[in-house]
């Protein structure tokens, strides 16, 4: 059994004993909380009533969370607007939509089956920042509570904004549908038995894409290890391959992560995602420059031509962004640190290499609906294969090690020697220590585990062989280090 609190929500297995695992006990303490905190982030008139939105990805314990979660809401006189089956984005959406105070989404994100979550948004249906969630964890463990009376009840009301999400990528204007439709795309989508079989094929219909899902029933029983990587989905790539198709499209649970598969079988790579379509914005803002006379920072504004991404993605990112005229800015690992780095930077595009695709230009947050509609503009306008567009982007290749420890203690101990021993390179701390070797294109980044006696070390080169040489370089300095 696993229980994980965190500043942006709290993620464990279902069953056991509470404060060991995710048990209604602690979804209905954690729930409390953040409603007693809303209240003091919030404060409203005597008599105006606060709204929350609840939505859930399909997993198999969602019923009977959101039960608890709606209950605890409604118990603290707060109306609940269930936004039922929805993607993360969905219901971060739906809180502005709806006029809300706030959100929960009901999703252990790529987790296995076991594991579920809250995650808690605010009146912008962003993520709450570090000190918000950390008043929240206090809160819930101080176990003081007050339920409204039986005259202060919340009200439930359900609300489906599926076609609301999906028209509003139909209207972004980066988005090209009509060269989309003109493509005539045949894509296969794996769906991973959760709500992307829901809101995925109705976008790609609208689009004028021909979808083949495959483990596209929102059962919650998912087909394969959920996290959409290669070794994952190999069906996927069969299938694309045998369906002559397009491209293969991939997302996790709650479809805020998207991953492509090329149309001879090949992953496109996750780290790609992000690139292809920073490279599609930075490309289509560039042209338009050209064709007006306009400057760059006038064709993106309000927005700044600024890419963003945490410090253990791709270099790839920044690369597309200064070949066409723009800048790059690195921020924290943790969704919540990218999103709040690209606002205080105004970045045009952002988000992180796992396949999470962040554009202001609809909201804050990781979107796989965006994503893909930018994705396929972007391949559409090109007129070229999914490989030919993978060849066309910088070529890198990120090595993922980690490094145990018996004593955690140590880790600090570690990050402080390899900054000193290689401060001669361009150092960056603000996450762990990242060493970048800019003459050989390549960087390493050492950052410490919230959870666990572990140091994870991502590494990345032209080539795997390099990448892997460089992590195993640092490794062993690491383990001289400790002796």
């Amino acid at each position: 059994m696993a229980l994980i609190k965190s500043i942006s929500g709290i993620r464990g297995t279902i069953g056991g004993a509470p404060g060991d695992a995710l048990t209604p006990v602690d979804i209905v303490k954690f729930t409390y909380a953040y409603a007693a905190k809303l209240r003091e982030r919030r404060p409203k008139p005597e008599g105006e009533r606060y709204k929350v939105v609840v939505g859930k990805d399909a997993r198999l314990s969602g019923e009977m969370v959101e039960n608890l979660v709606v209950g605890t809401l409604l118990g603290c006189g707060i109306d609940v607007v269930k936004a039922g089956f929805a993607s993360t984005p969905t219901t971060e959406l739906a809180v502005t939509f709806s006029g809300a105070d706030g959100g929960i989404i009901l999703t252990a994100s790529h987790n296995p089956r076991q594991w579920n979550a809250l995650k808690l948004l605010n009146e912008k249906g962003e993520f709450l920042n570090a000190a918000e969630g950390q008043a929240i964890l206090d809160c819930a463990a101080a176990e003081d509570y007050d339920f409204a009376t039986v005259d202060e009840i919340g009200v439930v009301e359900e609300r489906d904004f599926t076609d609301e999400h999906i028209q509003a990528v139909l209207d972004l204007p980066a988005v090209d549908l009509q060269a989309i439709r003109n493509a005539r795309f045949r894509v296969v989508l794996d769906a991973i038995n959760s709500v992307g079989g829901i809101i995925m094929p109705r976008l790609l219909d609208r689009l004028g894409v021909q979808c083949i899902g495959i483990n596209c029933e929102p059962t919650g029983d998912f087909a394969h290890n959920p996290e959409p990587l290669p070794q994952n989905l190999t069906d996927l790539s069969g299938t694309v391959v045998r369906e002559k198709a397009d491209l293969g499209i991939s997302v996790d649970p709650d479809v805020d992560r998207l991953a492509f598969i090329c149309e001879n079988g090949d992953p496109f790579v996750e780290e790609n995602t992000l690139i292809a379509v920073a490279d599609y914005l930075f490309a289509r803002a560039e042209g338009e420059a050209k064709r007006t006379g306009k400057t760059l920072e006038e064709v993106v504004a309000p927005y700044k031509p600024v890419a963003c991404s945490n410090l253990s993605s791709s270099r790839g990112l920044r690369d597309v962004a200064e070949a066409h005229g723009g800048s790059y800015a690195a921020a924290a690992v943790g969704e919540v640190n990218v999103t709040t780095r690209m606002q205080e930077v105004g970045a045009l595009i952002g988000g992180e290499g796992n396949g999470g695709v962040i554009y202001p230009g609809s909201h804050y947050g990781r979107d796989a609906m965006v994503g893909v509609a930018l994705f396929l503009s972007n391949l559409a306008r090109r007129k070229c294969s999914v490989s030919a567009l993978k060849a066309s982007l910088p070529q890198y290749a990120i090595a993922k090690n980690r490094i145990e420890l018996s004593d955690k203690s140590l880790i600090d101990r570690i990050l402080s020697e390899l900054q000193r021993i290689y401060a001669a390179e361009d150092v960056n701390t603000l996450d762990g220590v990242k060493i970048s070797f800019e003459a050989e294109r390549k960087w390493v980044h050492l950052r410490r585990s919230n959870t666990e006696p572990i140091i994870r070390i991502y590494a990345e080169a032209p080539t795997m062989a390099q990448a892997e040489a460089l992590a195993g370089e640092v490794i062993d300095v690491a383990r001289k280090i400790i002796g």
